[in-house]
């Protein structure tokens, strides 16, 4: 959700604080909690509750801390917290009595909570911050080219640094188990600092990379979810949907997390159909179950020998299963008659074909014309595969070529002059086009 930074600026061009999804104002933050109780002033006895929760690199990642200053922090400001070795830097996400939820959310206990808080963060502090941060992409680069150079079958994510430059921790990808004890001992040469190796997987990396789903947005791993379930094929055969792995596979090569948001929907839907139906028999044959239609409340049976299917009610299905029980085949299975409307609403302008909302179709002028076109070079097509109709178009052919020399003769006689001198003739008409051409005088000495 994006906050009232992020509209469009001057000349059209987005604005907002290019905070790339952690914005200051926590508004486009993914990990983001509205503090509701925020508003609410405390009492002169009452105590701030001491645990508060902190967010890093640009809320992509949280944690909680102890509060034992005399401080009393705000969403949104800026803090220095204790490290590994050292501090580090990172926004006040949530305070109050809205802490204890996320505490039991997590399943993390008041006594677990270990770090501290150490100030506000300083001008020094933030500066210190801003240079790390900025070492990140060139350590990323180095980093894959040492792993490349070791043969080790891993890729290399994202690289985070702490805010005093003490420790990186490594976020990568692998298939395998990947020793990577000598890759640790080149690194901390290599950046003398700490190092941290954590294995994500596929779905996080995307959640990190970013990106535009098939459906035209963001993707739900890089802007709300957080909470990762499995995803299997079986999902999308409730759903009747086809099994193909290029339509079902999302950006990070496995299913697409959105298969599992509709999937409860079809289950109470599904409920009420017949379980034991995937065959029922009849006087005909035995009779397959090939789909069932949630939407219209229909199972659609075949045959084995006919590519025809039927549509049966639940009320029919649940009939005939009652009747084969008793041992009763039915003489029909009885369809539901299905009324198709073959009509097209379109009313043809002078511009193309205009549809049901009154906009103009283009496609469907283009499609026309290719239709006549294609029908055109097939009577031209068929009409040439007549062996008689070839013979009679080859003669009138060669007719017409007659005809046309015959012309041209004609022609050429008319055009040829009767007498006189052709120098003369000559040289006139090389003179320029707007000068009389002289008549060519006539010899009288005979």
């Amino acid at each position: 959700m994006g906050c009232g930074n992020c509209g469009t600026g001057a000349d059209g061009k987005p604005g907002g604080c290019k905070g790339n999804g952690g914005c200051d104002s926590g508004g486009c933050n993914r990990l983001n909690v509205y503090d509701w109780l925020n508003d609410i002033p405390l009492s002169d006895s009452a105590k701030p509750y001491p645990i508060i929760e902190v967010s890093f690199n640009r809320g992509s990642r949280k944690d909680f801390y102890k509060n034992n200053t005399s401080i009393i922090p705000e969403k949104g400001q800026w803090i220095a917290v204790e490290g590994v070795n050292g501090f580090d830097v990172g926004q006040v996400s949530l305070t109050g009595e809205l802490v204890k939820l996320q505490l039991k959310k997590y399943g993390t206990k008041e006594d677990d909570v270990a770090r501290k808080v150490h100030r506000a963060a300083t001008d020094t502090d933030l500066e210190q911050f801003r240079s790390s941060k900025a070492k990140e992409q060139d350590m990323l680069v180095r980093s894959r080219a040492a792993a490349r150079n070791l043969n080790l079958e891993m890729k290399l994510c994202e690289v985070e640094l702490q805010a005093d430059g003490k420790k990186a921790t490594f976020f990568y990808t692998a298939d395998q188990r990947v020793d990577f004890r000598e890759l640790i001992k080149v690194y901390a040469s290599e950046f003398k600092v700490k190092v941290e190796m954590k294995q994500i997987g596929a779905r996080q990396e995307s959640g990190k990379v970013g990106g535009i789903g098939s459906c035209g947005r963001e993707l739900c791993c890089s802007t709300w979810l957080t909470d990762f379930k499995s995803v299997n094929t079986t999902a999308a055969r409730y759903q009747n949907l086809s099994i193909n792995q290029a339509k079902l596979s999302g950006q990070c090569g496995r299913l697409k997390c959105c298969l599992n948001f509709e999937l409860d929907t079809y289950m109470d839907a599904l409920s009420v159909f017949p379980k034991n139906a995937d065959s029922i028999e009849t006087a005909s044959g035995i009779a397959h179950l090939q789909k069932r239609d949630i939407f219209k409340n229909l199972m659609w049976y075949s045959y084995r020998d006919s590519n025809k299917q039927y549509p049966l009610s639940i009320e029919r299905v649940k009939e005939i299963i009652d009747l084969n029980k008793k041992g009763v085949k039915p003489d029909e299975l009885q369809p539901v008659e299905i009324e198709v409307s073959s009509e097209k609403h379109s009313v043809k302008t002078d511009a193309g074909f205009v549809n049901d909302v009154g906009q103009v179709s283009l496609k469907s002028l283009e499609r026309s014309s290719k239709k006549k076109k294609t029908k055109s070079r097939n009577t031209r097509g068929r009409a040439n595969n007549n062996p008689q109709q070839k013979a009679q178009g080859q003669g009138q052919q060669q007719q017409n070529k007659q005809q046309g020399q015959q012309q041209n003769k004609q022609q050429a006689g008319k055009n040829r002059p009767q007498s006189g001198n052709n120098s003369n003739r000559k040289r006139n008409t090389r003179g320029p086009r707007n000068r009389p051409q002289q008549r060519p005088e006539q010899n009288n000495d005979k």
